[in-house]
């Protein structure tokens, strides 16, 4: 008998010593978790651990599928088990990765280490892709207990280890789109050729800010600028403007293009391109805020007395005229300016508008916000794509300036809409809830093996305050980074809903996303609705179909970080791969049974030295005090301490690092 064949006649036998299949318990709904040895895990509120489920009892179930479950009987010493009795929604049915070559058959060998079989191609579906070449397939058939499932190559990514075949790989894995349908291009074109014949028309019916001092401020690389600042002296104080470019001028509801960016969702940002939410000829060129050129924009202007206190809004769709495409290095060179030279006819203008932006910015921790702010890296890439060089991006005032200019404009159109709309509902807030205060439980004990201690009052909550001093004790220290990405986890997920909680993370009651209708769908659904309140056109909104875009676009803003963080991750293991034998500074961020991860300080490249790879004792866990300790030398390796590491070896295909202590 073979060895699978075994397996699984093995634990029929034991789930029937156990119990009768008449005698099982209700089954459980949930989403099942998978690893690289095919092991399913379950978690259920009934059960304070997550049932273990072998692979004979997955019924083919892979990660992240909606499954119907039932508990085994508990046994002594072991972990509870379950079992899929049902798949009730696939969670992907496409997936990404090498075709391999077989002496009898091709089969495709997944990016995804979650996934724990090989899927079966057969030749004629292959779409004549050769072995080794990346490649998106589609299951066919999903196999059972003995048959490994099968697909078809539905489309050849590319040549393995080029630059373009990974990269787009990371984006397909995740079930994102790459490129836009033809018909959407050719809609695209259609509808930016009217926009230009009906431009002057369309400009007599908006408000006029050409005449009024306005400009951009983005990263060096950008191309779509989608948010614009004016400012104009008036006799009594001072008017600043937000201007969006209004995306829903050109993108009208239930179109082609509509569909479109509502199934994208957002623009994706990697390491060595922007994909974007709407084609280009509308997001690089017409929605664009270019410097030099009329644009439609959706305008939020804010009236300020000499105290900086915003007396008065107004909100409406306008034109303006960008007299300047500022990059942030550039605009802070002119702040820095003593006295001010080159380009300093924008120096009066910048330096009130910084000075504002720390005013909002001073009140809004004043009220409770929390600085999560974190360190962020870059890469460098030659002409094939590879990294030459990796740095951090600076953290300038001119960030923050558009930061806090940007967080005042969605949250007073949050607040308008909310007060005029109390009674129709179907406008989509941006919201945070408070911590779980489990997870902020956890966080305190993660915290106190540090050597920092974390406030919680009786009920066993945080205050923002509390949080805020413990960023400022940490600021500038090694285990800074480790310690605020620790925090950012056990907070609440910022979510989109048509249910307003606040944002926890601002401290702001009303907060929804206004400003960047070019990259995401939900800004552009937030015009359309206060476009309707201005006009007092909301109706009974379709409440549920507002909730359920709500929640599509929090499910997508989730892989498309998963997307460019692992582009990311990518870029860095692939730097570090001719460094083989270079030693590093190091944090230690991970403590394991099987060893400890350490980030490196320049890159923040994070890889493992392994438990049998650290010489002279032999370390144990200690879980409490999130260290590994010797049993003889009593030596200890703990979370935040700072090591100096060999890297010792780079696997790309996996994405990982191997460290030894130097």
């Amino acid at each position: 008998m073979k060895k699978k064949e075994y397996q699984a006649n093995n634990a029929e036998s034991r789930l029937k010593n156990g119990r009768s299949r008449k005698d099982q318990p209700k089954a459980i709904e949930g989403t099942i978790k998978t690893n690289s040895r095919g092991i399913g895990y379950f978690r259920a509120p009934e059960f304070k651990e997550d049932l273990e489920i072998e692979p004979y009892f997955l019924k083919t179930a892979f990660d992240g599928d909606t499954v119907s479950v039932i508990p085994h009987p508990k046994q002594k010493n072991k972990r509870l088990q379950g079992e899929v009795v049902k798949i009730i929604k696939r969670a992907r049915n496409r997936f990404v990765g090498t075709l391999t070559k077989n002496e009898s058959y091709y089969f495709l060998k997944t990016d995804n280490k979650k996934v724990y079989r090989d899927i079966i191609i057969p030749k004629e579906k292959t779409l004549d892709a050769k072995s080794n070449q990346k490649i998106l397939v589609k299951i066919t058939s999903w196999g059972d207990a003995k048959k490994n499932p099968e697909g078809e190559v539905v489309k050849i990514i590319g040549e393995k280890g080029t630059n373009e075949a990974e990269i787009q790989s990371i984006v397909l894995d995740k079930g994102l789109d790459t490129d836009f349908p033809k018909e959407i291009e050719k809609e695209a074109e259609l509808v930016a050729q009217n926009a230009r014949q009906k431009f002057n028309e369309e400009i007599s019916s908006r408000k006029d800010f050409r005449n009024v001092l306005t400009f951009t401020i983005d990263p060096e690389d950008a191309k779509d600028f989608d948010d614009a600042i004016s400012y104009q002296k008036l006799p009594d104080g001072v008017e600043v403007g937000v201007h969006i470019a209004d995306v829903s001028y050109y993108v009208e509801e239930k179109s082609l293009l509509d569909r479109e960016a509502r199934n994208r969702g957002f623009s994706i940002y990697l390491v060595d391109r922007t994909i974007p939410m709407l084609p280009e000829v509308l997001s690089n060129d017409l929605c664009s805020l270019r410097p030099d050129e009329d644009r439609l924009v959706f305008s939020a202007v804010f009236k300020l007395d000499k105290n900086n206190n915003i007396t008065s809004h107004w909100f409406g769709k306008s034109v303006i005229r960008s007299r300047k495409r500022f990059s942030y290095e550039t605009a802070q060179k002119i702040l820095d300016a003593n006295p001010p030279t080159g380009g300093g006819e924008f120096f009066h203008e910048l330096t009130f508008l910084n000075n504002f932006s720390k005013q909002l910015r001073k009140k809004r921790f004043e009220k409770g916000a929390i600085d999560f702010d974190s360190e962020e890296i870059r890469f460098e890439l030659d002409e094939t794509g590879k990294p030459i060089k990796v740095f951090k991006k600076a953290r300038l005032d001119t960030h923050k300036l558009i930061e806090e200019l940007m967080l005042m404009a969605n949250r007073e159109v949050a607040e308008f809409v909310y007060e005029r709309n109390k009674k129709n509902p179907g406008f989509i807030f941006r919201t945070h809830d408070l911590p779980n205060r489990e997870k902020i439980k956890e966080l305190s004990v993660f915290l106190r093996a540090l050597g920092y201690n974390l406030s919680l009052d009786e009920r066993g909550d945080v205050s923002s305050k509390d949080l805020n001093a413990l960023f400022a004790q940490i600021e500038g220290k090694a285990e800074e980074s480790l310690i605020k990405t620790a925090a950012v986890r056990s907070m609440a997920k910022a979510v989109y809903s048509t249910k307003n909680i606040g944002h926890f993370g601002l401290a702001f009651r009303y907060y929804t996303h206004f400003t960047s209708p070019i990259r995401r769908y939900s800004d552009l659904l937030v015009h359309r609705f206060l476009e309707k309140s201005l006009n007092k056109k909301v109706g009974s909104e379709d409440f549920s179909r507002s909730q359920k875009i709500a929640m599509d676009l929090s499910e997508k803003e989730v892989k498309i970080a998963e997307a460019e963080r692992d582009s990311i991750k990518y870029k860095q293991v692939e730097f570090m791969l001719p460094r083989i034998g270079e030693t590093f500074d190091g944090i230690i961020s991970g403590i394991t049974e099987w060893g400890m991860y350490v980030e490196e300080i320049e890159t923040k490249a994070e890889g493992m030295i392994k438990l049998r790879d650290l010489d002279g004792d032999f370390y144990e866990l200690n879980e409490k005090q999130y260290s590994l300790v010797g049993q003889k030398t009593k030596k200890k390796f703990r979370l935040g301490d700072r090591v100096r590491v060999k890297l010792a070896n780079v696997d790309l295909d996996r994405k990982q690092i191997d460290y030894r202590l130097a």
